[in-house]
C-alpha cells in the first residue's frame, strides 16, 4: 500500500482560498426570508476583477460554483465565462436581472441572492445595509435596504 499525501488531498477538496476577504454578509444558513441572502459590496464595476474572492467564499455554501447573473447596467463589459481558479464559471448579463442584485448558482442548483452596495458608497452607508440585508428576520426590498445605506 502506498501512502498518500495529506496535503494533495486536502487542496483538492477545498476551493482556493480569497486573496482578499470580500466584504460580504450573509444571512446565516437556514430557511430563507426576505428578498436577499446577504450584501456583497465589491471595490469595482469590475465583475471579472471581483469574482474570484467572491466565488471563494460562497463556494463554501454553495458547493463549486456553476453560474453568476447580474444586471446588465451595473457592471463594466463582462465576458461571457471566467475561469475563477480551476474552474469556467458562466457569467450571464440580463436587463430582466433585478438592479442592484447578483445571483450565484451552484451546481446542485443551490443559489444565493445578493444586494450589491455600489463601489462609490461610503463606509459607514454601506455597512448598514449589509447588516440589514444579512439579519435573519430582514424581509425589506432592494430599494429600502439601499436607502438604509444612502443611497
Amino acid at each position: 500500500m502506498t501512502q498518500r499525501d495529506s496535503t494533495a488531498t486536502t487542496a483538492s477538496r477545498h476551493p482556493s482560498p480569497p486573496d482578499y476577504t470580500p466584504r460580504l454578509r450573509l444571512k446565516p444558513k437556514a430557511a430563507p426570508t426576505g428578498f436577499v441572502d446577504g450584501a456583497w459590496w465589491p471595490h469595482s464595476d469590475d465583475l471579472q476583477a471581483e469574482l474570484p474572492d467572491l466565488l471563494a467564499v460562497l463556494s463554501v455554501r454553495l458547493g463549486r460554483i456553476e453560474r453568476v447573473m447580474y444586471h446588465l447596467g451595473e457592471w463594466a463589459v463582462a465576458p461571457a465565462k471566467a475561469t475563477v481558479g480551476d474552474r469556467v464559471v458562466r457569467l450571464d448579463g440580463y436587463v430582466s436581472q433585478p438592479v442592484d442584485t447578483l445571483a450565484v448558482r451552484g451546481l446542485n442548483r443551490t443559489q444565493c441572492l445578493l444586494l450589491v452596495i455600489p463601489p462609490a458608497t461610503g463606509a459607514e452607508q454601506a455597512h448598514r445595509a449589509m447588516m440589514a440585508a444579512a439579519a435573519p428576520d430582514s424581509r425589506l426590498p432592494i430599494a429600502q435596504l439601499l436607502s438604509m445605506g444612502g443611497q
